[in-house]
């Protein structure tokens, strides 16, 4: 009890008014989000990447692992270079920047190396906002990498840890991804974003990824049953049936929305991303979160 009630006033140090942007003197907001696979953050936080780009702020996407067997056709460094490839091309899309680890797909572990390579990144991005998925998802590679980002994070404020990257003068607030599972503990938004004035954006941002969402082979259509012969009309569905999910978190979280937005507003948006504040990060309230997002008057 008493280290849990020391590690809350640690949190809440500084609480008292929010500023951000850790390592510069202006308003600039500086995020970075971490996904298992090259296409992840793109699709979990595509709409908010543009939206703040859109802002001036600094927003990167790193993948954890290279995506090397994401395909039902190729595999290996091709495809790694493959993937790397669109992923540029859907941060220039987006207005980011991005990275991909060079880790095998599939093969991402929670060790100490990684943890400490997850603390560079967020220490020299200077970071103020963190996002990740949960630890509760089907993919070993997700679930890890919300296990190394949860493990780094009270370290990139250590000095000592990773001496050659400069720490973060306080803690980042954490950010998980929506996800639809269950057990053991089900997903509750805290801050649910519009995005239709961007959603043209992360449509074309997703559409820059082939391997994925059009190859007769990629990883959406080497498991169907039936595959359209043709490429553009493998790709519309395949991201139309990726953009559903945005329209389906905007109606099942409809009243957080008109919560946050009003009833005009919230009751009218279509397309909508969900993050949930993580415990282990920085300590905000829902005001305070609408005052990071952009889109909140």
């Amino acid at each position: 009890m008493i280290k849990k009630t020391l590690a809350l006033i640690l949190l809440g140090i500084g609480m008292a008014s929010l500023t951000f942007a850790q390592g510069n003197d202006g308003d600039e907001l500086r995020i970075i989000a971490f996904g298992a696979h090259p296409d992840d953050c793109e699709y979990a936080a595509g709409g908010v990447a543009a939206l703040w780009a859109a802002e001036g702020h600094a927003f990167r996407c790193v993948a954890l692992t290279n995506g090397d067997i994401g395909h039902f056709g190729m595999a290996g460094g091709a495809l790694a270079l493959r993937r790397m490839d669109e992923v540029e091309k859907a941060a220039e899309i987006l207005g980011i920047s991005t990275r991909v680890f060079d880790i095998h797909d599939g093969e991402l572990m929670p060790t100490l190396e990684n943890r400490r390579e997850v603390a560079r990144e967020i220490r020299n991005w200077q970071a103020d906002i963190v996002m990740v998925h949960r630890r509760y998802d089907y993919h070993a590679d997700h679930r890890y990498s919300g296990i190394l980002v949860d493990d780094a994070i009270i370290l990139v404020e250590a000095k000592f840890f990773t001496p050659d990257t400069p720490p973060l003068p306080r803690s980042p607030v954490v950010l998980y991804y929506y996800d639809g599972f269950e057990r053991p503990l089900p997903f509750e938004p805290d801050i649910v974003v519009d995005i239709d004035d961007v959603q043209h954006l992360k449509r074309a941002a997703l559409e820059a990824m082939p391997s994925q969402f059009s190859d007769e082979h990629s990883w959406m259509w080497g498991r169907a049953d039936e595959v359209p012969e043709d490429e553009a009309e493998r790709l519309r569905i395949g991201v139309d049936y990726l953009t559903a999910r945005d329209m389906n978190i905007a109606e099942r979280y409809r009243s957080k929305l008109i919560e946050l937005y009003g009833e005009e507003r919230g009751g009218n948006v279509e397309h909508a991303e969900a993050f949930q504040l993580s415990e282990f990060g920085r300590q905000v309230s829902v005001d305070d979160l609408k005052l990071l997002f952009p889109t909140f008057e």
